[in-house]
Formats: C-alpha cells, sequence, structure tokens
C-alpha cells in the first residue's frame, strides 16, 4: 500500500513529507493507521548521526488503529486502538537486534529507530512494539505515554522505586522531567526539586508536583540542593544528558559509608548523553553511592493501562503536559521548536 512519511534523505537536511511503501504485513507485523504522534528530542539527535543510512523515518511514540495484521499475531485485531512505542510488550534480555519494519522509499529500505516509524500516516511495525488501548481513551495526548511518560515515570517507579517521603531531584523539566516530577509526585516523593535554566519551566513543573526549584543558569545546583536536603537526595534524575547535568546528578545525593548496607543515594541518567562524563570515582566508592542509567524501564501492558487511569483519575496529567500540537505538514516547525526551547512540555502531531 501506499503512504505517506515524513523522511530525512541526506544526514543534516530538513525532512520531507514523501510517499512511501508498505509491504503486506509478516506473520508477525501488523499495520497501524496513526491518529498522533509526539515530537521526541531523541529523534533531532538522529537527524544529526552520520552514521545511519538514509533514507531514514522518525518517531517512536503512537496513537492509532491497527488496519491490516500478521497471520500469527493475537493480542491484536484489525480495527483496535493501540499505542506504538519503542518498548517491546515482552521484556527482552539484553540489546535487541532491531531490523527495519519493510518500508520503502523508491525501492530503499526506510530505516527506522527501533524497528518503528511514526511520523507517517501509517506505519508497519513488530506485533511488540503495539499495546492496545481502550477506544474510549483520547486519540491524541495517548501518544505520548509511548516514550515521554514511560521512559520519565518509568525511571521513577522502576529503576528507582521511589517510595513515598524520598528525596527526589529532576534535572531538566521537557516532557520526560514533567512525568518522572508527575509520577514522584502521585508516590507521595518529597521534597521534589526541579532543575532547568529557564524559570517559565520551573513554574511549569510546580504543576507537576514540583515542591522546590531550582534554576541552574543562576545558581549552582549542587550547593542549592543541600540547601534543600542537607544530607543529600535519595534520587536524583537527568532528562537532559548534556555534560553538566550527567556529571551533577552524582554529587547531589546522599553519602553512605562502610558496611552492607549503609549505601548512600542513586544517580539515574535518563537523558541521552553524549561520549563523556567527568566522574570522581571516590564518590561511588567511599559513600557507596549508585549512578545507573534507565532506558525505557517500563512494563508497556501492565503499565499503560495504569498511566491511562491515571489520567483518567486526574493524577497523571497528560493534557497539561501536551502544550503544542501540529499538523502533519508542520512537521518541521515542530522538531525545529523543540530544539530552540519553545515547547513547554510535550509537543505532538495529528494526522
Amino acid at each position: 500500500m501506499k503512504s505517506y512519511a515524513a523522511i530525512q534523505l541526506e544526514q543534516g537536511q530538513d525532512l520531507v513529507i514523501e510517499q512511501i511503501d508498505i509491504p503486506d504485513p509478516s506473520p508477525t507485523q501488523v499495520i497501524v493507521k496513526l491518529f498522533s504522534t509526539g515530537i521526541c528530542h531523541s529523534q533531532v539527535h538522529q537527524m544529526n548521526d552520520i552514521t545511519t543510512p538514509r533514507p531514514l523515518a522518525f518517531g517512536h511514540e503512537a496513537t492509532g488503529v491497527v488496519t491490516h495484521i500478521g497471520g500469527a499475531v493475537t493480542h491484536l485485531k484489525e480495527g483496535d486502538h493501540c499505542i506504538v512505542t519503542w518498548v517491546t510488550r515482552t521484556p527482552y534480555t539484553g540489546r535487541p537486534d532491531h531490523t527495519p519494519a519493510g518500508a520503502t522509499y523508491k525501492g530503499n529500505t526506510l530505516g527506522c529507530s527501533c524497528g518503528i516509524y511514526t511520523w507517517a500516516n501509517d506505519c508497519i511495525v513488530e506485533e511488540e512494539h503495539v499495546i492496545p488501548i481502550d477506544k474510549n481513551e483520547p486519540t491524541d495526548i495517548s501518544c505520548i505515554v509511548g516514550c515521554a511518560v514511560l521512559t520519565g515515570a518509568g525511571a521513577v517507579i522502576n529503576t528507582a522505586n521511589v517510595k513515598a517521603r524520598e528525596s527526589v531531584a529532576v534535572f531538566g523539566v521537557g516532557g520526560v522531567g514533567l512525568s518522572a516530577i508527575n509520577m514522584a509526585s502521585i508516590i507521595g516523593a518529597y521534597p521534589i526539586i526541579a532543575v532547568d535554566l529557564l524559570d517559565e519551566k520551573l513554574q511549569f513543573a510546580k504543576e507537576f508536583g514540583a515542591t522546590h526549584l531550582i534554576n541552574s543558569s543562576i545558581d549552582d545546583p549542587i550547593e542549592k540542593v543541600f540547601e534543600i536536603v542537607p544530607k543529600g537526595l535519595d534520587y536524583a534524575f537527568d532528562t537532559v544528558g548534556v555534560k553538566s547535568t550527567t556529571e551533577q546528578i552524582l554529587p547531589v545525593t546522599r553519602s553512605g559509608g562502610p558496611g552492607a548496607d549503609n549505601l548512600g543515594g542513586v544517580s539515574i541518567l535518563v537523558g541521552i548523553p553524549g561520549a563523556e562524563l567527568k566522574v570522581d570515582p571516590r564518590l561511588i566508592l567511599f559513600h557507596q553511592r549508585t549512578y545507573r542509567g534507565s532506558l525505557g524501564a517500563t512494563y508497556p501492558v501492565k503499565e499503560f493501562p495504569m498511566f491511562l487511569k491515571l489520567f483518567r483519575e486526574k493524577k497523571l496529567f497528560l493534557d497539561k503536559l501536551v502544550t503544542k500540537i501540529y499538523s502533519f505538514d508542520e512537521i518541521i516547525d515542530s522538531y525545529k521548536d523543540l530544539d530552540s526551547g519553545k515547547i513547554l512540555g510535550r509537543a505532538i502531531v495529528k494526522f
């Protein structure tokens, strides 16, 4: 079948909306007609990646309706509403070996990250990346559950396993950071410290549950954290991934010391980082601190329904998190606005 997708033909160039060819699904694939898709900063990184062959398609969080189904697919049927996500529905051990989904552009294989693409009218995708949802769920804002929410909230509930009254700081309050703050607030963490460069974004973070704000363009965030939590944090999350924040989340956590259970705080890297960071290993050994990554740490089958239930209960603020909606022909504006800091929460495209 024919469809249209936003693709990149040369590294560094703007995307173009072009007609693509989608084959019949294999036994384990489905085709989804998309209602909406999120605009994630990781796609901006991919546009500048010199190692990935072109043509290249983008996007990894979307809501749509299943239109075609492979013969071996059992958890979906044609007509089902669903969320397309980059995290597989079946827990996976190790690094997955993603292959392109099978769509082509002028006879050339259309590359895509994690084996999916969602900046398109239709996508062909392995069943593992498709989670059915009730038809009563919203078809627009629900798309951000497929990345922003699962990444931020998942880091809080699964990677860190934050408990009520434990202290949390989130460095960077975009869509992922706000999702982390929102979930920490639902759990009852305290304090919840938002760290960012912009006052407007920090004030917005208060609406998601941040109890304290630090503008790191004005104040040293490490010093300010210890003014708020003199013994240091239980958990510090970096949802940005720039060198300064990857380095700051370790020393702001609390100290442990000698002994089997005398553990320090936990620093969690969530944002896509650069190639290098400088870490003082004494902060890890002598204080028994932990520094670890969190990569889409969610169980989609179990937790997507939970996230949507929390939204219906007016606890998880999906509607507030989506601060800008674009049409498909505005796709270039959407990722450029995100990259220039014009998106307060999360942007989506509606088809």
